[in-house]
């Protein structure tokens, strides 16, 4: 009986340490490391408790398998930065992460920044000052990270670490790790007399040091700035210690300032040797960033233009609009309003009516003109604004847009062959657009100025390209104004042309030439929908080009049942009906979404050309080989002359071969983010756009109309001419 207390106190004590154990056993079980795919990770703590309102400091260890590595917050060429997101009880916060310095990884002819080994991503942690003590918390968090050898996976772990809340705390058994950790993070440092520049491609740090500087890297703290892979020259130069970077290209407009984290004498894990490291904030020297952008203006060829300003944007979109009168697409359609303009003044004068007030019209096409551009590029700042990659002409990176218009000139051509004319009350409704272009009302010359700005749209006119890529990069009202210019250059003529009514008067008096004239034209009508076609093709499958050639059957089989009808057989309007009818069903077949998303139909490419790829422009650089891409699209008629007379040509291949020049063709016939985001770096929003690169990565860029001249040129420029010993 006298043992009974001892021995309950004894059963209490002992409940009470299992208890405890217990709770131990469960907080050390939910902090064991986590074991993923080639890394092991878990959080730790540098005391041993919380003290409420007191930072508490805790890192994400991540310890990789051998030649495996994670990514720095700038990870390079390739990867993600490793992300952490917390999820702390009420009343905490966390700070960033605290990312300790970087080591180079290259990864073939990439360069990458992260970790192998073991290494602590830090981060502080403030918990509330009203934390209950003698209590335990618990901290969670997702990390997420891509661990790398020679393939990636994605990976990441739920984290948890569990921790008693005191008055006071010590050290954990991880405090001298995460202190030496902390000792790898670097801090702003301020260099002496430091400098940066920008020459050309080339970027010159400079400081005065204060101590022995036997090795130097730069990391940077964003990305596309410079080349990752590119070698980092230091030179000792004046008493000063000088870092020459290779900037990327082309050189980014808003780069102005040189952020990055300096590496020296093999950074702080060697501070018995000198090594240091801290992050820089430097303003890019005016006098040189202009130097950096001569390749961006560069659209004539020459060697340091100066950037686009407003002024020059609006000249070339002057320019610009002045030459899409002449191309093929445009001219029969303006040709035959003007035809129409004439027949109608002189039918006004011999019935001696009010003749046609020509102004008027020219007003009307002028306004149908503007109307359309700046329509045209509201809705692009629209999309583009709203986060979609869209270029200058990309309705015609639309099927149904080539096979619609495809079908329209059809009919016009085939009312400009005398097959139908439009007494026939409206029975086929496609018809509306070709009576527009003939009609002597104003509302005629509006809608066939609208006309003439959907055919010509995707036409880039020599000094165009870099206007139209000035002008989505502005607000938007200098972008309206630009294309507003655009417009009235290309209305300019035959606004001009409706004032001089003496001019008008030189043509041949209307007569039999008239009509033969109009038939004629039909022809031009007919080889823009062979273009429009082979445009389709470039889209679709070949089975969808068939269904469109139907398409154009039954639209020929619809115009001759209508003509038969006006001429006195009215059952053939059933036909007509009929056949119309079949053919929109047809049109609507040829342009669905299997026919769009199967495979297109492809001309024999050029064996010398390779796909445009963004990662295989930069291997091929990386590899000490010059490169040329031909930004190009199957409905740029600019492109497609450019390619015949020029890039296909004899000589130009044969230098193109003889020194080296790896051929790149990026075809922007149908919609290509990467391609519209290319463009955008060169401040370009359509084709077509040449780029040389010579073998250190420096580009340059050609006109948009080409000559084997300048060419061959540029060829000299970036790859000289290989000089062969021997006979």
């Amino acid at each position: 009986m006298i043992r009974k207390p001892d021995e309950v106190r004894m059963k209490r004590i002992g409940t009470t340490l299992l208890l405890l154990l217990a709770t131990w056993m469960a907080g050390a079980a939910q902090a064991q490391p986590v074991r993923g795919d080639h890394i092991e990770s878990e959080l730790v703590a540098a005391t041993d408790a919380v003290v409420p309102g007191q930072p508490l400091q805790v890192g994400l260890r991540l310890a990789h398998d051998r030649h495996w590595h994670t990514y720095w917050q700038v990870p390079g060429d390739s990867g993600l930065p490793t992300q952490i997101k917390w999820k702390l009880p009420p009343g905490w916060s966390a700070g960033p992460i605290e990312w300790p310095v970087p080591q180079r990884l290259p990864v073939g002819p990439l360069m990458n920044f992260g970790y192998e080994g073991e290494v602590f991503l830090l981060t502080t942690l403030k918990p509330p000052v009203d934390l209950p003590p003698d209590g335990s918390t618990q901290i969670s968090a997702r990390a997420d990270w891509l661990i790398c050898e020679a393939v990636c996976i994605p990976d990441g772990a739920d984290l948890t670490l569990t921790l008693p809340v005191r008055t006071e705390a010590q050290p954990s058994r991880r405090a001298a790790q995460l202190a030496g950790a902390r000792a790898l993070v670097p801090r702003p440092i301020a260099l002496d007399a430091a400098t940066a520049t920008i020459e050309g491609n080339r970027i010159r740090l400079a400081f005065k040091p204060q101590a022995n500087v036997a090795s130097l890297e730069f990391f940077p703290l964003e990305e596309a700035r410079i080349e990752a892979p590119a070698a980092q020259t230091l030179k000792s130069e004046d008493r000063n210690t000088a870092l020459y970077l290779t900037a990327a290209q082309p050189v980014a407009q808003e780069f102005k300032t040189l952020k990055g984290l300096l590496v020296a004498n093999g950074g702080p894990r060697k501070a018995d040797q000198g090594g240091w490291a801290g992050t820089i904030e430097l303003p890019l020297r005016a006098s040189a960033l202009g130097a950096g952008f001569a390749t961006l203006a560069d659209s004539g060829g020459g060697d340091g233009n100066a950037p686009l300003t407003l002024w020059i944007a609006l000249a070339g979109a002057l320019i610009g609009g002045l030459i899409l009168n002449l191309m093929p697409c445009v001219f029969p359609v303006l040709s035959l309003k003007l035809l129409a303009l004439v027949r109608h003044q002189h039918d006004a004068v011999t019935a001696h009516a009010a003749p046609v007030s020509m102004p008027r019209h020219g007003f009307a096409f002028t306004a149908g003109v503007v109307a359309s551009f700046l329509l045209l590029a509201a809705l692009l700042l629209a999309l583009r604004a709203g986060g979609t990659q869209l270029g200058w002409g990309f309705q015609l990176q639309t099927p149904w847009v080539v096979a619609t218009l495809t079908a329209l000139f059809f009919v016009i051509g085939l009312n400009l062959l005398g097959a139908f004319e439009f007494a026939f009350g409206g029975a086929i409704a496609s018809s509306a657009a070709a009576e527009r272009l003939q009609s002597a009302r104003v509302s005629g010359s509006f809608w066939t100025g609208v006309l003439a700005v959907v055919v010509a749209a995707p036409c880039t006119a020599p000094f165009m390209g870099a206007a139209l890529g000035y002008a989505v990069t502005q607000p938007a009202a200098e972008a309206l104004l630009v294309f507003a210019v655009l417009g009235i250059g290309m209305a300019a003529p035959w606004l001009l042309l409706t004032f001089a009514p003496q001019l008008l008067s030189r043509l041949p008096r209307p007569g039999a030439w008239m009509e033969r004239f109009k038939q004629a034209m039909a022809f031009p009508m007919f080889a823009t929908c062979v273009w429009l076609l082979w445009v389709l093709a470039q889209q679709v499958e070949i089975n969808a080009v068939a269904i469109m050639l139907g398409v154009l059957v039954l639209l020929g089989l619809a115009a001759w049942a209508i003509g038969l009808a006006q001429r006195g057989a009215p059952r053939y309007r059933w036909v007509a009906l009929i056949a119309a009818g079949s053919a929109a069903y047809a049109l609507i077949a040829a342009t669905a979404p299997a026919a769009i998303d199967a495979k297109p139909v492809r001309a024999a490419a050029d064996t010398a050309w390779q796909p445009w790829t963004l990662t295989l422009q930069q291997q091929t650089i990386a590899s000490g080989k010059p490169v040329f891409v031909d930004f190009t699209a199957a409905w740029c008629v600019t492109c497609q002359a450019n390619k015949q007379l020029v890039l296909r040509s004899r000589g130009v291949q044969q230098e193109f071969a003889a020194r080296g020049v790896v051929l790149m063709r990026a075809d922007w016939t149908r919609r290509d983010d990467a391609i519209t985001q290319e463009l955008a770096r060169f401040k370009r929003n359509g084709v077509p756009l040449y780029v040389m690169y010579d073998s250190a990565g420096r580009a340059r860029v050609l006109p948009e109309l080409l000559t084997e001249r300048l060419v061959l040129d540029a060829l000299d420029r970036v790859a000289p001419a290989k000089v062969l010993s021997g006979g």
